[in-house]
């Protein structure tokens, strides 16, 4: 008795859905990759923090930082407190709109009451703070 041997073709491999699969991918790495803006030269000792979330890049950032001498800077140029709700004002929207402050953790609550205090006064409403992981 004779049976038919039927021959099996080589099993083939279709990769036209893992090719655009990973073109899928490669273009949401690109486009939700972000580039980070430099921040001032400022030694501050950031506090810790188990919560936070990080902010996007942009690409104009304003940036207050008040240091463990209560001195405060709106982006690394020193400037007073009472001047600072002005400065606010004059900034471009986009800049106003990505504003954070970035405090010592030696800074006095009292200063950083004022300041938040100021940005208040001049339109900020949202106000992310810069903390180490």
């Amino acid at each position: 008795m004779n049976f038919a041997v039927r021959k099996r073709r080589a099993p083939s491999i279709i990769i036209v859905s893992l090719v655009d699969i990973l073109t899928i991918l490669l273009i949401f790495f690109v486009v939700s990759t972000t580039f980070k803006k430099d921040q001032p030269e400022v030694q501050i000792n950031l506090p810790e923090s188990k919560t936070a979330t990080k902010a996007p890049a942009e690409l104009e950032h304003a940036i207050v930082t008040v240091d463990e001498t209560d001195a405060v800077k709106l982006d690394g140029q020193p400037i007073e407190v009472d001047d600072l709700e002005r400065a606010i004002r004059n900034l471009s929207s986009t800049q106003k709109a990505s504003l954070a402050l970035q405090a010592d953790k030696k800074a006095s609550f009292g200063m950083i009451v004022k300041v938040m205090d100021a940005l208040k006064l001049a339109g900020v409403r949202n106000l992310p703070a810069f903390t180490r992981e």
